[in-house]
């Protein structure tokens, strides 16, 4: 096997990639032992390249078990943003934007953090953008509460382990049992409306954008100034339009070839 592979090839990639493989949802926590035996690498070799990835942010250790830890996936992310949704969410938002005049956009779940891959800016505050990359901890957000909304509850548990919830305003939610009960309700009315938590008057709608297989992969918001209108017209005004948007693109997602 080894002759037939290019002489660029690099053996310590190789090894680094099969000790992330070693990792799964059944084996999420390993020894240095289990990390060696599932990898075919020496403890030695092993426990060099778990040390690294510790040091780089993408594995943590308790002192006997290591762990992956949700920086990996920004290469999920990476992979996500190649298959197009940036492109196809786009003239969707655009539309969106032309009808409400206000500032929409797309995000994945990254971590704890939310990532922006479209945004089209309000007409009315051409110079209020969101740079595409940008993240915002997804406790705090209305796209960040239907993502985690729609994880799957061993995942859900799996990305609130340990993870922080900063207070950002006076009404962000920052224990674990408000955030779930929160997210319980997101789940159950099929969007949410955030009014302050990120930040102090404004205020997040947001909706669920769904693979064929019914799995939440993204999320499209509307953002608006919390003070431009009531809650029930938001619900009236806001909602409907956002729902068929979410709808389009999860068609347009589910034609790509």
């Amino acid at each position: 096997m080894a002759e037939q592979r290019g002489r660029h090839f690099v053996r310590s990639v190789e090894r680094a990639l099969a000790v992330l493989r070693a990792f799964s949802p059944e084996r999420s926590a390993l020894t240095l032992t289990e990390v060696a035996q599932a990898s075919g690498l020496d403890r030695a070799g092993a426990r060099r390249i778990l040390l690294t990835l510790v040091d780089l942010g993408y594995v943590r250790h308790d002192g006997r078990l290591f762990e992956l830890t949700p920086q990996v996936l920004e290469f999920g992310h990476a992979y996500l943003a190649s298959r197009s949704l940036p492109q196809i969410a786009e003239p969707h938002l655009r539309r969106l934007t032309a009808e409400l005049r206000e500032m929409t956009a797309v995000a994945v779940l990254e971590g704890g953090d939310i990532c922006y891959v479209a945004q089209v800016p309000s007409p009315k505050l051409l110079s209020v953008t969101i740079p595409i990359g940008t993240r915002f901890p997804a406790h705090a957000t209305s796209m960040g509460k239907v993502l985690l909304a729609g994880l799957p509850p061993e995942r859900l548990e799996a990305r609130l382990r340990g993870v922080e919830l900063p207070r950002l305003t006076p009404r962000t939610i920052t224990t674990r049992a408000a955030l779930l009960a929160d997210l319980a309700r997101v789940r159950r009315q099929g969007f949410v409306i955030s009014d302050g938590e990120l930040e102090e008057g404004l205020r997040g709608v947001a909706a669920p954008i769904r693979d064929p297989e019914g799995r939440v992969t993204a999320a499209v918001n509307v953002s608006l100034d919390v003070h431009s209108a009531s809650e029930e017209d938001v619900r009236r005004e806001i909602v409907p339009p956002l729902m068929t948007t979410a709808a389009r693109i999860e068609a347009d997602l589910h034609l790509k070839p």
